[in-house]
């Protein structure tokens, strides 16, 4: 592959944040982006090129993309993997990652099926069709357990936490009226269920497969309330034995993975110092945002370099950084302004990023905080001190 610049035009379905984030780290590298998306003037419509308005499913905004992009990916699980391949063939636009990888990811039970097939640690899990079988499995695999919609969850929705078998029945209920495609009459097909990890902290690690490369960001610690991630700390408070088995996890789900680009790899460092896998996502990760000032290529970067066909960049990290979501904090939906920043802008090596959403509501993620150390310096006091500048943010009037 020759390169040249200006390069070529990424086309990304989802303009959501992660959207807005490539278009940002691709305009350096002369690489103009094209969004996707079904809400007009979405996030990533003011930093990138231009957006196509139409579903993550809809045939003709997809393939409009495809014929005005040289390389297609994906910013959310939402895409389908059949009309990106189709798509991908008839216009002669790669895909990456490749579609197969998103119908083995999109689905967690199938995820899961697939990844503990190739060896990789897994807690226990059981696909569950009623309540009977809710119940059943939890016979074998204990209280509590997290019951899952397999498609669609993300930010804790689709999780049901199911604590004694009192709350079989409505957790069960819960997550058929979450998951997509699933109904009361017939909720087949939208359910599984895991064993509750007894787990020392919760990690993630950025992996990066490029054309006959592949390389992992340092390893992270992710802190999560309510099932949504909250802060990240990297380097994490685990030791290095277990930073390199984390690693290595990760590598060995990379091997499973088919297509160029950056994946989100959630794990569990379990209680024994074993590390399990919990969720891959097969684009940049919000485990990883941190990257953007923490290390020398950032995971939006290394997405683009990624899919492009671009050499990787070095995942180094240059100091020790923490990260911090700014979530909605108002009850009601409403405009989104924010109030508060004089602080943030006042601290040396306070980072804030915004994402463009022009309504605010609870737990809604807005923008996250990034704040980088100096040298050795531990990440405690940082910790603490994204999490005051966060806590003076506020989208109330």
């Amino acid at each position: 592959m020759t390169l040249t610049s200006p390069g070529p035009t990424l086309g990304v379905v989802g303009g959501g944040q992660l959207g807005r984030m490539l278009a940002e780290a691709a305009a350096p590298l002369g690489v103009e982006v094209v969004v996707s998306d079904p809400t007009p003037d979405a996030p990533a419509a003011p930093v990138a090129r231009d957006q196509v308005v139409g579903d993550f499913d809809d045939p003709e905004a997809v393939r409009e993309l495809a014929e005005r992009a040289d390389f297609l990916t994906f910013e959310i699980e939402l895409a389908d993997p059949d009309l990106l391949e189709r798509v991908a063939e008839e216009t002669d636009t790669p895909v990456h990652p490749d579609p197969e990888t998103l119908r083995i990811i999109e689905d967690k039970l199938v995820q899961k099926r697939r990844l503990a097939e190739a060896g990789v640690p897994v807690p226990e899990f059981r696909e569950v069709n009623s309540a009977d079988e809710l119940r059943e499995a939890l016979d074998d695999l204990g209280y509590p357990a997290m019951l899952k919609a397999r498609k669609g969850g993300y930010d804790g929705r689709g999780n049901v936490p199911v604590e004694s078998p009192d709350e079989v029945e409505s957790a069960f209920a819960e997550i058929v009226d979450a998951a997509q495609g699933g109904s009361p009459e017939d909720p087949s097909g939208v359910a599984m269920v895991e064993e509750m990890v007894d787990f020392e902290r919760e990690l993630a690690v950025m992996g990066c497969l490029g054309d006959g490369e592949r390389d992992t960001f340092p390893v992270t610690e992710t802190i999560h309330r309510e099932e949504i991630l909250r802060e990240t700390r990297s380097p994490p408070e685990a030791d290095g034995t277990v930073r390199e088995r984390a690693r290595e996890v990760a590598l060995d789900v990379l091997d499973v993975m088919a297509g160029r680009g950056v994946y989100g790899i959630e794990l569990f460092e379990a209680s024994d110092g074993e590390i399990l896998l919990n969720e891959i996502a097969p684009r940049p990760h919000n485990s990883g945002h941190w990257t953007i000032e923490g290390c020398h290529t950032s995971q939006f970067e290394q997405h683009v370099r990624a899919v492009t066909g671009r050499p990787l960049g070095d995942t180094g990290r240059r100091a020790p950084t923490v990260s911090a979501n700014v979530l909605g904090d108002v009850e009601e939906r409403q405009d989104a302004t924010l109030s508060g920043e004089d602080a943030v802008f006042e601290r040396s090596r306070a980072h804030l990023h915004w994402y463009g959403k022009q309504e605010v509501y609870r737990l809604r993620k807005m923008g996250h905080l990034a704040l980088v150390g100096e040298g050795g310096e531990r990440t405690d006091r940082l910790l603490a001190d994204v999490r005051e500048l966060r806590d003076g943010l506020t989208f109330r009037e």
